[in-house]
């Protein structure tokens, strides 16, 4: 029941939000499009979800993840494109989510067939409700992630500025930030299976990869900072959301009770853990 509840409860908030910002934004084939956009995220969750549950599999929770972001981004550039045509604005952040999204969630799909199970839904994919919660909170993730950036491609065309230039640059930074800690860590584990990292980014902080994270989706919302007007100015609750999410909820927390549990009582363990932030990087 309470798993039933929360799902309710995310989908009314999409809605609502969708509500709010819908206000002179592209209409396509009749419906303000970011309410089809909202229909699509979740209808491919929900769609996913039925042969995931069925096969008890987890395997491909993070490729449908990147499918939805690439589907709803490459659905609102065509109905723009239809619409008003393509401006830079548009072309620039609908590329970034694209190439964002096919990194990360190629990455993870390959990481958990390699490993062969991804230990975060062990018990969660043997409950229809809490596996579809997991659905559906993947679903708020791509919304809340996507929503400036949908701002964006719902709305008229905006000449380059500033914010265009220093959020794209952000975006960059965090990008590259997150793949090089993948990458150092991925190679890490290859000649030291059971070790922790503490090496290169991994000396900065103890989660590079999502600290690389939320700077391109805070990147990203600085970008659509001169499209926003009204409510649509709720778009800037995104960085925070990540963050939340990151900080939280479903990275670092659990991540940090693992490592907690491998190697806490190791000294140099210990050592690490005391000299190296949690999620943003030191300076000195």
């Amino acid at each position: 029941m309470k798993n039933s509840i929360f799902i309710i409860v995310i989908l009314f908030f999409c809605f609502t939000l969708c509500y709010l910002a819908s206000e002179n934004t592209i209409v396509f084939m009749g419906y303000p499009l970011l309410y089809q956009v909202f229909i699509l995220i979740f209808l491919i969750q929900f769609i996913a979800f039925l042969p995931s549950y069925s096969y008890q599999t987890e395997h491909y929770y993070d490729l449908i993840g990147g499918l939805t972001f690439i589907s709803v981004i490459l659905f609102s550039l065509y109905a723009k494109y239809i619409s008003l045509g393509l401006d830079i604005r548009s072309t620039i952040i609908g590329l970034m989510i694209i190439i964002w999204a096919l990194r990360l969630s190629s990455f993870l799909f390959l990481r958990v067939k390699k490993v062969g199970e991804d230990i975060r839904f062990k018990e969660i994919k043997k409950s229809f409700s809490r596996f579809l919660l997991a659905f559906t909170l993947q679903g708020f993730w791509v919304f809340m992630c996507t929503f400036p950036a949908l701002i964006v491609l719902t709305s008229s065309n905006f000449d380059v500025d500033i914010f265009l230039i220093f959020g794209s640059t952000l975006w960059l930074f965090g990008f590259l930030y997150e793949v090089i800690a993948d990458k150092q860590k991925s190679n890490f584990n290859i000649k030291n299976k059971g070790k922790f990292i503490s090496s290169g980014l991994w000396s900065l902080s103890r989660h590079p990869n999502y600290f690389g994270e939320i700077t391109l989706w805070t990147g990203i919302t600085i970008i659509s900072i001169t499209v926003l007007s009204g409510f649509q100015y709720l778009a800037l609750l995104t960085p925070f959301f990540v963050f939340r999410l990151l900080n939280n909820i479903s990275g670092v927390n659990f991540l940090e009770d693992i490592g907690n549990k491998r190697w806490g009582s190791e000294k140099e363990y210990q050592t690490y853990i005391k000299e190296t932030p949690k999620f943003f990087p030191k300076i000195f």
